[in-house]
């Protein structure tokens, strides 16, 4: 990852937050992915970056899908959820991440 360099203070913006649910906890235990919301422009190669900056371990890949939001009824009125961009990030073997921050 040295052959790029990003603006650090965009990768810290770049991980909205963590992504805590039953599919994102069987993927961590199973395969050792953490899953975390990203900003909708981000690339795979500033995801990398910026997990790697902020939790201190290394990256294998990472994976990334876009959920489109739905469209919701709220009394006589019509709303939408927002679209969400999720990050499947593979840690290499032996790194181990919690949601706290603390490397192991």
């Amino acid at each position: 990852m040295s052959a790029h360099k990003f603006d650090e203070g965009r990768l810290m913006q770049l991980l909205v937050s963590p992504v805590v649910s039953e599919k994102a906890t069987m993927v961590a235990e199973k395969h050792n992915v953490v899953t975390f919301k990203v900003l909708q422009n981000a690339t795979k190669p500033e995801i990398k970056a910026a997990v790697e900056l902020m939790f201190k371990v290394e990256v294998q890949g990472v994976n990334v899908v876009n959920t489109k939001g739905k469209t919701k009824r709220f009394g006589k009125s019509m709303g939408r959820r927002d679209n969400v961009r999720k990050a499947y990030v593979t840690l290499k073997a032996g790194q181990e991440l919690s949601i706290s921050g603390e490397a192991a």
